[in-house]
C-alpha cells in the first residue's frame, strides 16, 4: 500500500470556495469547531483572579480568542446572509441582517442588567468584603441611574467587559454597505475595509465609551471590521482559497513562533530570564515599536484598534488550521464519523455544539464569569479550586449550547 506523508495530502489542495448562495443552510464544521474552541477560552479569559489565563492563546501571541471568535463570524455570516442577498435583493437581505442586529443588540442589553443586577445583589447582601459593582467599574451607573440609562440603551455608554456585542452589532449593520460596494466590484470592497481600517488606526474613526471621559469603545468596530469581512470574503468567494504549500506553511509558523517575543510578555519574561542579552534586544524591539506608534500615530500591536500585528499573526495562525484540518475540513468530519475512535468522535460533537450556539453560549459564558469569579472568593484560590471551577464552567456553557440547540428544534411542534 502507497503511503503519503501529512504534508502530501495537505497539497492534494482544497475545494473551491463556492458562493454564500451556495452554501446558505449548510454547517462548516471548522466554522463550529474553532468557535466552540473560542467560547471555552473566552469563558476562562474572564473570569476574575483566574490562573487558567496564564495559558491562553492571547499569552503567547499578538491573536486571542476574540480573533477567532470574529474571522469565524464573519464566514458565517456570509453562509446565513450571503445567500439572503444573493436570492432576494439587497433590500431583504440588508432586512435579514437588521433583524440580526437586533438580536445582537438585546442580547448586550439584557447581558448587562443581568450582569449589573447580580453585582448589585452581591452588594446588598452586606456580608462580603468585596465590592462587586466597583469591580466593573459600575459605580457611576448606579450613582446617576438616570442619564447613564440612556447612554445604556443608545450604546453612548459602554463599560468595559460589555464592548464584545456593540463591536460586533455595529460590524454588522455595515454588511449591507459592503454588499453594495461589491455590486460595482468586488476590489472596491476591499479598498473600502482597508481604508475605514486604516483611519481607526490613526486615531480618526471611534465611538465613544462614556460622556464623562474621551475613552473609546475597547473593540473599535472600525478597527475589527478587517477581520470580520476578510472571513465573510473567503467564504462568500470573493477572495480566494490561499494555496497549500510547504513554503507558506513554513512562512506562518515562523511569524508565529518568531513574534512570540514581541507579542507576549509572557514569552518574553521568559527568555529574558534565560538570555538577558537577547532580551535587551527584545526589549529594544519593543521600544521602537512603541516610538513607531508615538510618532506616526499609527496602531501596530493594539488590540482597540486591531493593529496590524494582529491581523497577521492571526492570518499565520488560522492558515495554519486551515491546513491541518484538510480541504473543507474533512480530517474533522472523519472524526465526526467515528474514523479516530468514540472518546474523540464525542468530544468533537461536544465543541461542534457549542460553536454552533455560539450566540447563546457567548452571553451566557459573560455573565457565568462574573458568578464563578465570585465562587473562588468564596472557595480560595488553589490549583484544585481553579481546576474545579473552569471545568464546572466549561460544563455549564456546554448545557447552555445543547439546551438552546433543543430550544431552536422546537420539539413541540411535533412532526
Amino acid at each position: 500500500m502507497a503511503t503519503t506523508s501529512p504534508l502530501t495530502d495537505f497539497t492534494t489542495g482544497p475545494a473551491p470556495i463556492p458562493s454564500a448562495a451556495a452554501k446558505a443552510g449548510t454547517r462548516d464544521p471548522r466554522l463550529d469547531f474553532f468557535r466552540g474552541i473560542a467560547m471555552y477560552i473566552i469563558l476562562v479569559a474572564h473570569i476574575p483572579g483566574n490562573a487558567w489565563t496564564g495559558w491562553i492563546p492571547a499569552r503567547f501571541g499578538f491573536s486571542d480568542a476574540t480573533e477567532i471568535f470574529v474571522f469565524c463570524s464573519g464566514m458565517a455570516s456570509a453562509i446565513a446572509f450571503g445567500g439572503s442577498f444573493a436570492r432576494k435583493g439587497w433590500w431583504l437581505g440588508t432586512a435579514r441582517v437588521a433583524f440580526r442586529v437586533w438580536q445582537v443588540y438585546w442580547a448586550h442589553i439584557c447581558l448587562f442588567f443581568f450582569v449589573a443586577m447580580t453585582m448589585a445583589a452581591l452588594d446588598g447582601m452586606g456580608v462580603f468584603e468585596k465590592n462587586y459593582v466597583a469591580s466593573l467599574n459600575l459605580g457611576r451607573f448606579f450613582s446617576d441611574p438616570l442619564s447613564q440609562m440612556v447612554g445604556i440603551f443608545t450604546l453612548t455608554y459602554v463599560p468595559n467587559y460589555f464592548d464584545i456585542l456593540p463591536m460586533y452589532l455595529v460590524v454588522l449593520a455595515m454588511m449591507p454597505l459592503f454588499m453594495l460596494a461589491a455590486r460595482g466590484h468586488v476590489a472596491l470592497v476591499a479598498v473600502l475595509s482597508v481604508t475605514i481600517w486604516a483611519c481607526a488606526n490613526a486615531g480618526l474613526l471611534a465611538l465613544p465609551a462614556e460622556p464623562w471621559s474621551e475613552r473609546e469603545w475597547f473593540f473599535n468596530p472600525f478597527g475589527w471590521q478587517l477581520l470580520f469581512f476578510t472571513g465573510f470574503a473567503f467564504m462568500i468567494g470573493w477572495l480566494p482559497a490561499p494555496p497549500v504549500s510547504r513554503g507558506l506553511i513554513l512562512l506562518a509558523a515562523a511569524f508565529v513562533v518568531l513574534s512570540a517575543p514581541i507579542g507576549s510578555w509572557k514569552v518574553f519574561s521568559w527568555i529574558n530570564a534565560g538570555a538577558p542579552a537577547l532580551g535587551e534586544d527584545l526589549r529594544s524591539v519593543w521600544s521602537g515599536i512603541d516610538g513607531f506608534q508615538k510618532a506616526t500615530g499609527f496602531n501596530l500591536r493594539g488590540k482597540t484598534d486591531f493593529g496590524i500585528f494582529r491581523y497577521v499573526h492571526f492570518l499565520s495562525l488560522a492558515y495554519l488550521a486551515w491546513v491541518a484540518v484538510g480541504a473543507d475540513g474533512w480530517r474533522l468530519r472523519a472524526v465526526a464519523q467515528g474514523d479516530a475512535g468514540r472518546g474523540a468522535t464525542g468530544l468533537l460533537a461536544v465543541i461542534t455544539k457549542v460553536g454552533q450556539q455560539s450566540l447563546a453560549v457567548f452571553v451566557f459564558s459573560m455573565a457565568l464569569a462574573r458568578i464563578l469569579g465570585f465562587v473562588l472568593d468564596q472557595i480560595g484560590r488553589s490549583p484544585v479550586n481553579w481546576a474545579l471551577v473552569n471545568l464546572g464552567g466549561f460544563a455549564l456553557i456546554t448545557l447552555c449550547a445543547y439546551t438552546a440547540a433543543w430550544f431552536k428544534a422546537a420539539p413541540w411542534r411535533g412532526k
